[in-house]
């Protein structure tokens, strides 16, 4: 892959990207797609987009491919999860970007479901997913706690906590939780997050 003029500070790779993988009691596979990759300067804060270019995987709505070309590579706080464990762009394409075109590449060579575990698609995947990150049991409790990762610590840990233990956030072991996510990404990400996920859930 590479480099691509770009207007503004985003850093934009197109090209062919090949890989091989071979995960535990799954068979060897090697492959390539065209993609482009749009890195955003607050990266590894910030998630970067991954379009394919040239429509290899099927837009049948069961290869988690969005309307737009982007691939659909987990939900976002997942996703900024495997970014802190290795910040880097190869980091990003070895944990995040290659198993899903495992999965894509084996299920077009083989058959069957995705190798790894998928999201719902849309809004409930990704509310089902952070049920389960989060601890927590309820959608509207996800919207909760993004809102309070949205606002300064001091302020969040003085409210109602998400447990309904009638204690404070602070007060409670729930805040431990949230602070693991507050080193991810700035109080904006959430903030901004948490509107697209819709607060009326």
């Amino acid at each position: 892959m590479a480099l691509r003029p770009c207007r503004d500070d985003r850093l934009i790779l197109r090209g062919t990207f090949t890989f091989c993988g071979t995960p535990p009691d799954m068979p060897e596979i090697c492959d390539a797609y065209e993609l482009e990759l749009e890195i955003p300067p607050s990266f590894p804060k910030c998630i970067p987009r991954v379009k394919e270019l040239q429509r290899k995987i099927p837009r049948d709505g069961k290869f988690h491919v969005n309307h737009d070309d982007t691939l659909c590579l987990g939900s976002p706080l997942s996703l900024l999860k495997k970014i802190a464990k290795a910040p880097t762009l190869s980091g990003f394409a070895g944990t995040c970007i290659v198993p899903f075109l495992y999965a894509v590449s084996n299920k077009l060579q083989n058959g069957g479901d995705f190798a790894f575990s998928e999201l719902a698609h849309g809004k409930q995947g990704i509310l089902d997913d952070y049920m389960e990150l989060l601890g927590l049991k309820r959608p509207e409790e996800v919207h909760n706690a993004l809102e309070l990762l949205g606002m300064k610590r001091r302020l969040a840990n003085k409210q109602a906590c998400l447990c309904k233990c009638g204690k404070r956030l602070g007060s409670c072991s729930v805040h431990r939780k949230l602070n693991e996510f507050r080193r991810l990404a700035p109080r904006s990400w959430f903030k901004m997050h948490h509107r697209d996920l819709g607060a009326g859930m």
